[in-house]
């Protein structure tokens, strides 16, 4: 059975013309003349990854009115007088309800960037896309609030109204690269796939502010969920470390086991029974510190927002610092293993995570507005969130300025120091 498109208020799914890109020109996307002129309300786009994305959308289509939301109207100001006249600032808060459906009434997408969402009751945000029927993006990294968000699936079909969830950079992207990996064995292997590890590197913060460092502590307070052959397998968080081979640029870098949605996801869509997520970070010592806070730090405290939020105050200072001799590099390594003994391998690296974050976000966004997704709320390795035919495209944007990208490839093409993968058994 063939579903219909989710229709935005603008009521146009096709035709789009991409440009070729180059690093200093990036692709420019000419939407269809009804929805050339879309209003897409930014949600958080006064804080980094907000700013990023909206940043980004105005490269990526010119015609778009960017609506930054949020609490600071100075930050607001300035952010707007960067993005230039099909700009304008909002002042929203997400906690008021009221507040949120007016800023939304007149909206054709909400992309919602105002975290961190780990904690969080409530899926207000997405609860308010819904009544007003407008077209819905997170780039929630919670697995308990991506679950959530799912439960509004009926609600959102029922308003038709298209909705992803974990539309980001990683989780986000990364979905989307484990999914085309997927895809690529079945039609290419007589094997089936059995092993899917998801690996993270970041300098410093990522130069992406408070709120990854606040993310980053609050899952230190969760119990990591991975899956070993089809079972659910609970890890010490920050434990099993590896030393990862993330290619040129790059280079070895020791990850962690953390609790990302990516893992609950992939299993139950790509139908893999071995999953796991690992984040690493630089300078060493940061990793050594992640360490001892999971090991040391009752989880009550962990999973207490405000205290947590005590612990940011305390050492955001010291991080910038770090950051400025750090970088801000982020690279992304998803493996496949198969049964047959095929083992392939996607790589995305770039120098600037607060660059990149907003070109992955703003390309779920333009996949939207294009009409990709369907009406429900969806994971970005679902064909009814992000269909097969748009996901190279999607790659392509989010992709450019990345200083190695590649995909399907096995790891003795991509690594610094290409070795045979030991056959253990581990996660």
């Amino acid at each position: 059975m063939v579903m219909a498109r989710a229709l935005l208020h603008l009521k146009s799914t096709s035709g789009f013309a991409l440009a070729c890109a180059t690093q200093e020109s990036p692709y420019r996307v000419q939407l269809p003349d009804k929805s050339r002129n879309a209003r897409v309300l930014v949600l958080g786009g006064t804080g980094r990854v907000g700013g990023s994305t909206a940043t980004a959308l105005s490269k990526l289509c010119p015609d778009l009115k960017i609506i930054i939301a949020g609490r600071n109207r100075e930050k607001g100001a300035s952010m707007v007088a960067t993005l230039g006249g099909r700009s304008e600032f909002a002042e929203v808060n997400i906690d008021n309800v009221k507040s949120l459906e007016a800023a939304l009434r007149d909206v054709d997408l909400v992309v919602h960037t105002a975290g961190p969402f780990q904690q969080a009751e409530k899926c207000t945000v997405l609860e308010a896309a819904i009544h007003t029927k407008t077209a819905y993006i997170d780039v929630c990294d919670d697995t308990t609030y991506a679950c959530r968000a799912k439960s509004f699936k009926t609600r959102a079909v029922a308003a038709n109204i298209p909705a992803i969830t974990t539309a980001g950079i990683y989780p986000g992207v990364s979905n989307v690269m484990a999914a085309e990996l997927v895809r690529a064995s079945r039609s290419e292997s007589k094997g089936e796939p059995e092993r899917l590890r998801f690996y993270y590197y970041t300098a410093g913060s990522g130069g992406a502010g408070p709120t990854i460092l606040a993310t980053s502590f609050l899952l230190l307070g969760e119990e990591v969920v991975a899956f070993n052959k089809g079972e659910t397998i609970k890890l010490k968080p920050y434990s099993g470390m590896l030393n990862i081979d993330f290619g040129k640029g790059i280079g070895k870098r020791d990850v962690y086991l953390l609790n990302l949605p990516e893992v609950r996801s992939a299993r139950e869509v790509l139908g893999v029974p071995t999953v796991s997520a690992r984040f690493g970070t630089a300078p060493f010592f940061w990793n050594w510190a992640m360490e001892a806070m999971a090991s040391l730090l009752p989880a009550e405290f962990l999973r207490d927002r405000s205290k947590v939020q005590e612990l940011v105050q305390l050492f955001d200072p010291v991080v910038r610092s770090v950051d400025k001799v750090a970088g801000e590099r982020v690279s992304m390594r998803v493996d496949l293993e198969c049964s047959d003994g095929r083992n392939t391998v996607g790589i995305f690296s770039h120098r600037r995570l607060s660059v990149s974050v907003g070109a992955a976000t703003a390309a779920f966004a333009i996949a939207v507005l294009e009409g990709s997704t369907q009406p429900g709320v969806w994971f970005p390795e679902e064909s009814e969130g992000i269909a097969i035919e748009a996901r190279e495209v999607l790659l392509k944007r989010a992709a450019q300025g990345t200083i190695n990208f590649v995909m399907n490839k096995p790891s003795w093409m991509v690594e610094t120091d290409p070795k045979e993968l030991g056959l253990g058994i581990y996660v």
